[in-house]
């Protein structure tokens, strides 16, 4: 167990990530480039398969930008590290699953470290909102990402008016996976991490480059690159142990074992 305003947790091929700054969890520029560390190193080593996201208590998972250190000199265009704020949203290659289990407030810079992840875990109190229209700026990653991934009208509300929504609401909206009570929620991200801990680990590589490849492309486009073994990880994928023994376990009727190769 890491110690510091990000704490980690390993087990197995398990890491759990603990923004961990009093009072609020809100996030300077040390504490992004400290989590631009930890997610380097999540995506480099072999050994581990998926991580966690979480914050400390229950009343804020992360507001985002710490407004205090901004005041203080500490600045919005300053070295957030690799991989940007919060150390995920610009970390290429990051292909492997992540999860967060938002436990309180998630707004501004933290709702968009949440979007920056694959599956959104919410305590039944949780709550969202991108209030940076109301201290002069952008949301600029949330501006980008959130009008694909939810209805167009509901993302600019947000945008444009700053309001708050509930954990039913983002669940209502589809990007909240799972409600949950809040002493069930550190758990239910631990099991659905084991989960994923068992399967394909170049399966999901390969899943997460296509999602982000397809993204701004077309259709046939992105499927012309996949079928000519163009994508790194498709390419890797297709010509793995791991692709031969899914086909063997499921000809034998037995579970696979897969090895990452």
């Amino acid at each position: 167990m890491s110690e510091g305003p990000i704490r980690t947790r390993r087990e197995g091929g398990i890491l759990e990530v603990t923004i961990d700054r009093p009072k609020a969890n809100a996030i300077d520029l040390a504490t992004s480039r400290i989590m631009g560390k930890v997610f380097q190193d999540f995506r480099d080593d072999d050994g581990l398969r998926v991580a966690i996201i979480t914050g400390t208590g229950e009343k804020f998972f992360c507001p985002g930008w710490d407004l205090k250190a901004a005041a203080a000199g500490d600045a919005v265009d300053g070295d957030y590290g690799v991989g940007g704020f919060g150390g995920m949203q610009e970390l290429r290659d990051l292909n492997k699953p992540i999860i967060a289990a938002i436990n309180g407030i998630c707004c501004g810079g933290g709702f968009e470290i949440a979007l920056s992840t694959d599956l959104i875990l919410a305590a039944e109190h949780a709550t969202f909102a991108l209030p940076e229209i109301r201290s002069g700026t952008v949301a600029d990653a949330a501006s980008i990402k959130l009008p694909k991934r939810i209805p167009y009208h509901i993302a600019m509300d947000m945008l444009l008016t700053g309001r708050w929504l509930n954990a039913e609401e983002g669940h209502r909206w589809g990007f909240v996976n799972e409600i949950l009570p809040a002493d069930k929620l550190l758990a239910r991200a631990w099991e659905l991490a084991r989960l994923l801990e068992s399967g394909p680990p170049l399966v999901y590589a390969a899943i997460k480059e296509v999602v982000r490849e397809a993204e701004g492309a077309k259709f046939q486009d992105t499927m012309n690159r996949i079928t000519k073994r163009q994508l790194r990880t498709v390419d890797i994928l297709y010509g793995s142990e791991d692709q031969l023994e899914g086909a063997r376990a499921f000809a034998e009727k037995r579970d696979p074992v897969w090895k990452g190769k």
